[in-house]
């Protein structure tokens, strides 16, 4: 019996015939012999059509076949080290599902708006298909460490009746008779978890709507977000280097090919292990005055800022200690130094940013309740918040990594938009 088999499993049926179902991805031909490259969606093969050994209905397929049409073709597996893969099918039968005429992405260069409008077909090439593929490994390997490290995975909700990280990126909707929102975190509700389960994460799309056209920037991008009770700031950073080491090494281990595709640097990421580099805010301004780079104290850093910084370190590095004014009404401020925050941001190497920002929640309930009318934010929308305050509070951190940034700077890809498979940017919502 011919076993229907997938190309990355190929190597289990040397010299065996199996049949290959997918799609012709480029094609080359030399006398009496044709050379299709198949993929499945696991991989790439190379497959062999010789006239001499099959008859003419099938010789004709094989050359009149185009870019990106649908097939399913029949075949000797073969050891041939040149090969794609190290394999190699020797065809004795096609059968074509469709014919493609004017495949729109061709072999030539194209330009960003034109590959985007066609981002539905630009997911078939070769480095976005690699992309992807190493997001997923950041997502397994993310869930994989928590889930290994005592967390639960807890759901929160995507529609919220007030903000989480500042009212002016809010995207708005009709919620029945009232007002709702598109959820900027899941933090706030899992602050309520962790006093049921001690340590969770949530993993979800989060929606921020910055007018913002930076290469760092999507208007919906995903998010995990651990949360942990009875853990302070520095409790907290030593997870968040942990949990990092471990998504780096993994991609590492397990999609080497993939980081080989995008010609990415392995060495640069070898080394992204413990300790990372560790500076305060205040440290962090003497670095960008050293650089001639002027910023006043208690404004946030922006991605230039950041980039000049992650010059200065060849790993992730770990600003801590950020200004009160900079940072979300939750943070819990230093109780030897009021006017800082138990804050950190994680800043990847090679000028990615900001892959991480995290920090332990205010925990005193009339504390809460002043940073609440200090921002200007409904009370009556926070009651249940204020609820954990009141009922057995205790010390808790929390961080969120953004998958996006963190895949741009692992697969050192130059904009955010390559790492998701449609991206929505300001204004660009198709397809």
């Amino acid at each position: 019996m011919v076993k229907d088999t997938y190309i990355n499993d190929v190597s289990r049926y040397d010299g065996k015939k199996v049949i290959i179902k997918g799609w012709l991805y480029n094609k080359r031909s030399s006398g009496n012999i044709v050379f299709l490259l198949i993929r499945d969606g696991t991989g790439i093969m190379q497959c062999v059509v010789s006239k001499n050994n099959v008859d003419n209905k099938v010789f004709e397929s094989a050359q009149k076949i185009t870019q990106e049409s649908s097939l399913i073709v029949t075949g000797n597996v073969h050891k041939e080290e040149r090969a794609i893969g190290g394999y190699e099918l020797f065809i004795n039968d096609i059968k074509i599902l469709q014919i493609v005429s004017d495949y729109p992405i061709t072999p030539k260069s194209h330009g960003v708006g034109f590959l985007m409008k066609n981002r539905h077909l630009w997911l078939r090439s070769k480095k976005q298909h690699a992309i992807l593929k190493i997001r997923a490994e950041v997502i397994k390997a993310c869930r994989e460490y928590l889930d290994k490290n005592g967390f639960i995975n807890i759901d929160t909700p995507i529609l919220t009746p007030a903000a989480c990280e500042g009212t002016s990126t809010l995207f708005e909707t009709k919620y029945f008779d009232q007002m709702a929102y598109l959820s900027q975190s899941g933090q706030l509700y899992n602050e309520a978890t962790i006093m049921s389960f001690g340590k969770v994460y949530c993993y979800g799309p989060t929606f921020r709507a910055e007018k913002s056209k930076t290469r760092r920037h999507l208007m919906e991008f995903w998010m995990i977000e651990p949360e942990m009770a009875y853990f302070d700031w520095e409790d907290n950073i030593e997870i968040q280097e942990e949990f990092v080491t471990y998504i780096v090494q993994t991609v590492l281990k397990n999609r080497r090919n993939e980081l080989e595709i995008l010609e990415r640097n392995l060495s640069k990421l070898e080394i992204i292990k413990p300790p990372f580099p560790k500076i305060s805010y205040d440290e962090a301004l003497e670095i960008l005055k050293k650089k001639s780079k002027d910023i006043n104290w208690g404004d946030d850093f922006g991605a230039g800022e950041e980039t000049i910084i992650s010059k200065s370190f060849d790993k992730p590095v770990f600003i801590h200690h950020y200004p009160m004014k900079c940072k979300a009404f939750y943070m819990k401020p230093d109780p030897e130094r009021p006017d800082v925050s138990l804050s950190n941001d994680l800043i990847a190497p090679e000028g990615y940013g900001e892959i991480i920002g995290g920090g332990q929640r205010i925990d005193n309930l009339e504390l809460l309740e002043e940073k609440i009318m200090e921002h200007n934010l409904p009370r009556d929308a926070f009651k249940w918040y204020l609820d954990l305050r009141k009922y057995g509070t205790v010390p808790h951190s929390g961080f969120g990594l953004g998958i996006e940034r963190t895949v741009a700077w692992i697969c050192k890809l130059k904009h955010i938009r390559e790492t998701i498979p449609f991206p929505r940017l300001l204004y660009k919502i198709y397809p």
